[in-house]
């Protein structure tokens, strides 16, 4: 593996929802240690899953890996990071304030931007703090979806020009004391971040057009703040032990096409391409396998039989939203399983059965035009731009709240607005709007990954709190946390793969939604092999490893949609609606 050789210290993996960027980053950490190598595997994902492909509990503890002598693995996970870094913040002041101002301050830090500073501060003292961690040969990071890593990478610097102007509220940083020593910390972590010697980021995508489109979008980003050691991987191509039958082979040239056309910022990059393996990528030896070459893959049955799979077409589920002549869709899940797909074909579906439908995506790295390929009578298309939102939200706060301060008052009014915590408030207003307008028609809404859409919904409840504390029982109120959980109102579809770790997460982001008192009304199952009925020796094994997730699926809900893999990529209007006219395969 290219990018394997002479690895510096730290290691990034990131790339488009879906692709792999887990099992590259497990098998790497996994390579490095039988090595010899001291390893920390850090998973910086608000969702992660690298517990689940080691088949044990890790947590927000540096925990060792079984069976791996060497290797090491940390989860950041943002309610533990928070719990901490509120922990941090208040216990210096116990005993000092009185309870109910402690109550206040820990109410203050209960917001999304408490969230994101807990888990970047987490992630700086791993770039910066040699004390802690400096034992470790390699520090592999498994990083959330492309989004969310490129505002994670980007923050060591927003953080550092902040504090550097001295003049903005530091209250989500904590005392005023500390500030010097948190400009030092992401000093350094901004340091190692752009020192090639130090740190590599490796670009996982698949052989698909959106996978290398988004690699390159992120690429050029991130040199932007100075990281410009980039490796591809290309995971999960089709080998040519999956047989010569029409699938098999529109896949093949499918990818092989996307391969030849990757884009020119990344095509002179050093490349390593990954096939695809016919079993899931779930414990060590399945791990052992991803890096392996040789014409016959590992742990293939020829034996094994195409199953049996009832067809449930998406069609069913069209058919029922539109009975209730308006409200919100939304499709949530991991990245990569194709929600933008779904909430595509939902939307072109319902704007075809002569409704006027509102297609919108809270994604940071939102592929709707380029699913849509065109406009469509009766379909207004948008996308929640966080960039648009955070300036509109500035202009916002600085016309209602600056408008009778003095010249120093708005300056200072400005700095403030400068924070990086803005960006969730920003996001939120539009995303409330939205909301509000499934009152009058359907909205169809492409959420972003899992992470990136509690760290959203958490910004919805902590509005919803905040209205009902102002509010009191004295007059009626309705926030879009309460239409998100009025089942009149909003429908909610969960998206994944019929793969073991995308049905964990998605019963995850379920467990979420309903602590939030938010209930999934339907799953859909998309890019099935097993749907797809295929022939092949290679292709009935992966189809066979399906089986067992599409029965979680089904004892988790009643409502459940199939959607089979097809020969080509379901893009533009006509694909789309072949996706909810599909009644078998």
């Amino acid at each position: 593996m290219k990018f394997l050789e002479n690895a510096p210290r730290f290691l990034f993996f990131t790339g488009k929802g879906g692709v792999g960027k887990t099992s590259v980053a497990c098998a790497t950490a996994l390579t490095l240690a039988n090595a010899g190598q001291k390893v920390l595997l850090v998973s910086t994902d608000p969702a992660s899953n690298v517990g689940q492909v080691f088949g044990m509990v890790i947590g927000n503890t540096v925990t060792a890996i079984q069976d791996v002598p060497g290797l090491s693995a940390l989860e950041i996970d943002p309610e533990q990071a928070v719990e901490a870094y509120r922990e941090r913040i208040i216990a210096p002041v116990r005993g000092l304030l009185p309870e109910t101002e402690l109550a206040s301050i820990a109410e203050s830090l209960s917001g999304s931007c408490t969230t994101e500073i807990a888990s970047f501060d987490e992630f700086t003292y791993l770039l910066a703090d040699e004390s802690s961690y400096g034992e470790y040969d390699h520090i592999i990071f498994d990083t959330a979806p492309t989004g969310h890593t490129i505002r994670l990478l980007q923050l060591p610097g927003s953080w550092t020009d902040f504090l550097e102007t001295g003049k903005g509220d530091p209250s989500c940083l904590g005392p005023l004391s500390g500030l010097e020593k948190h400009k030092q910390v992401y000093a350094k972590a901004v340091q190692a971040l752009t020192d090639p010697a130090r740190t590599r980021l490796v670009l996982v995508s698949r052989a698909q057009t959106s996978s290398l489109a988004e690699i390159e979008r992120t690429y050029l980003e991130l040199n932007q703040i100075g990281i410009r050691s980039g490796y591809v991987v290309i995971n999960g191509v089709l080998p040519e032990a999956a047989g010569d039958e029409r699938l098999a082979v529109a896949l093949r040239s499918r990818e092989a096409a996307a391969i030849a056309a990757i884009p020119e910022a990344v095509a002179a990059l050093p490349l390593d391409v990954l096939g695809l393996k016919p079993g899931n990528m779930v414990g060590v030896p399945a791990l052992r396998s991803l890096f392996a070459t040789g014409s016959r893959p590992a742990i293939l049955d020829e034996t094994t039989q195409t199953p049996e799979v009832k067809d449930a077409p998406l069609a069913a589920l069209v058919d029922e939203i539109e009975s209730d002549s308006r409200g919100l869709v939304m499709c949530m899940g991991k990245g990569g399983v194709g929600k933008t797909t779904v909430a595509a074909a939902i939307a072109v579906a319902l704007a075809g059965r002569g409704h006027a439908v509102h297609l919108t995506t809270t994604d940071p790295a939102a592929h709707l035009t380029e699913t849509l390929h065109g406009s469509v009578p009766g379909l207004t298309v948008s996308r929640i731009d966080p960039v648009a939102a955070i300036q509109e939200y500035r202009s916002h706060v600085m016309e209602a709240k600056g408008r009778n301060l003095n010249d120093d008052g708005r300056a200072a009014l400005a700095e403030d607005l400068m924070s990086p915590c803005t960006d969730e408030v920003a996001v939120f207003r539009q995303f409330s709007k939205a909301v509000q307008e499934s009152r009058r028609r359907f909205v169809v809404i492409d959420t972003a990954p899992t992470g990136h859409t509690l760290l959203l919904l958490d910004a919805t409840g902590s509005y919803h709190r905040e209205i009902a504390r102002q509010a009191g029982d004295t007059m009626g109120f309705v926030t879009p946390l309460m239409r998100l959980q009025d089942p009149a109102q909003t429908k909610v579809i969960l998206v994944t793969l019929a793969e073991t770790t995308p049905v964990l997460e998605a019963e995850e982001l379920k467990s979420d939604l309903e602590r939030a008192g938010i209930h999934p009304w339907a799953w859909v199952i998309n890019s099935s092999i097993a749907a797809a009925h295929p022939q092949t020796p290679f292709l009935r094994a992966r189809a066979a490893s399906e089986i067992e997730q599409m029965a979680k699926v089904r004892a988790l809900t009643d409502r459940v949609a199939l959607i089979p893999l097809l020969p080509e990529e379901p893009i533009g209007e006509e694909k789309l609606r072949a996706l909810t006219a599909l009644a078998s395969i």
